[in-house]
């Protein structure tokens, strides 16, 4: 369970303790949502660049290759052959994404495929089942999130309904923990905060949801299209409001700079493809700015990616060579920038512990800020 060991403001160091091993907080997980990083990145590699939670989709899992197949082969750990903390997505957030094709009851949803147009209902019930056949570490509850687009009157409707389907959510969860064929009989659930950038709305889901004390929390339905003001302004709102002791887990969010200002207001977790996606199209991160390795100039650079960093990447290779694969197509070019990238946000979270630890956070982001920010040569 989650131990708060410093607070530096209203920023939290904390320890988080699973079946699956010890997390240290504020963390970065790590995305794989077909069970393996895109990128040609496997779990060997993961360890190396200093990966504490790996997260996958009980969506796309379910549709391929099928939760009771990788159930019947041991769960997702041995699956992917990992032995540290893996967090699944509900599905809910990829299901309301499918806004054509699906349709919203009080019992889930009824939706198709992405893949193959076949029929899928999903709701409390079936993500719980589903990602107890997975057997992560833990599980995030079926909700609904709805887009900040809609108007208060759906938003207040939606969120009522996903805090109904969260005491779902648990009752099930609890039944499955306690089942003799259960692979993770620990699997901890989350629940999440939804209201669009409302603040009555987020505010009074936060106070609901606290009273079940569960053992983390997250913030849901950010970042998806709002300004980053926006976003700040319901971290500032709703943070307070989740419990303190527990963990909380800012979803789907996002660059370095979110990240910084995002601890900064008492968040735990995160989440997001971009350090992985923008490797994959040639985009690395430096402590001096993003790098566009496609660009001519990078032809004849003989440096690393960046000069002091550790990763298997900058200690042999150099932006010319990475360059040349890059503008080749072959593959290992995709593979050592999202290595770099997902290095650099990991060792970006240690740096983040520390300066908790040490007192000084708010000199650390705004030095980190300020260095990011500046052009490279």
């Amino acid at each position: 369970m989650y131990e708060l060991l410093k607070r530096d403001g209203l920023a939290k160091r904390g320890r988080f303790t699973t079946v699956h091993g010890t997390v240290e907080t504020p963390v970065f997980m790590n995305v794989g949502t077909a069970a393996a990083i895109k990128g040609a990145v496997s779990t060997d590699d993961l360890r190396e660049i200093k990966t504490q939670v790996e997260l996958s989709n009980t969506y796309h899992l379910h549709v391929r290759p099928g939760d009771e197949v990788i159930k019947k082969l041991g769960g997702l750990h041995k699956f992917m052959v990992w032995d540290k903390p893996i967090l699944t997505d509900s599905g809910g957030f990829q299901v309301f994404s499918l806004a054509g094709l699906r349709k919203i009851q009080e019992e889930g949803v009824h939706f198709h495929s992405h893949i193959d147009g076949r029929k899928i209902f999903m709701g409390p019930e079936e993500s719980m089942q589903i990602q107890s056949n997975l057997a992560s570490t833990i599980a995030m509850a079926f909700d609904e999130c709805p887009a900040s687009t809609k108007d208060r009157d759906y938003i207040e409707r939606s969120v009522a309904r996903t805090a109904r389907w969260l005491r779902r959510c648990k009752a099930e969860m609890e039944r499955l923990n306690s089942l003799p064929d259960t692979i993770n009989p620990h699997q901890m659930l989350f629940g999440i905060n939804q209201g669009g950038i409302l603040e009555n709305v987020r505010i009074a889901h936060a106070q609901e949801i606290a009273e079940l004390d569960l053992p983390g929390y997250a913030i849901g339905g950010l970042a998806v299209g709002e300004s980053h003001e926006e976003m700040y302004r319901i971290l500032d709102a709703v943070v307070p409001y989740l419990p303190l002791e527990k963990p909380t887990y800012l979803m789907g969010v996002g660059t370095p700079a979110n990240i910084l200002e995002a601890v900064d207001r008492g968040v735990d977790f995160f989440d997001c493809v971009y350090p992985t996606r923008n490797g994959r199209h040639g985009h690395v991160y430096t402590n001096h700015g993003k790098l566009n390795l496609f660009n001519a100039k990078y032809e004849l650079d003989e440096r690393p990616i960046e000069e002091e960093c550790g990763c298997p990447v900058c200690r042999k290779y150099s932006r010319a060579y990475i360059r040349h694969l890059l503008k080749a197509k072959e593959m290992l070019g995709m593979r050592f920038c999202v290595l770099h990238n997902l290095y650099f946000y990991n060792t970006m979270m240690e740096e983040i512990r520390a300066a908790i630890e040490e007192g000084r956070y708010k000199e650390y982001k705004k030095q980190k800020l300020e260095g990011m920010s500046l052009s490279q040569k």
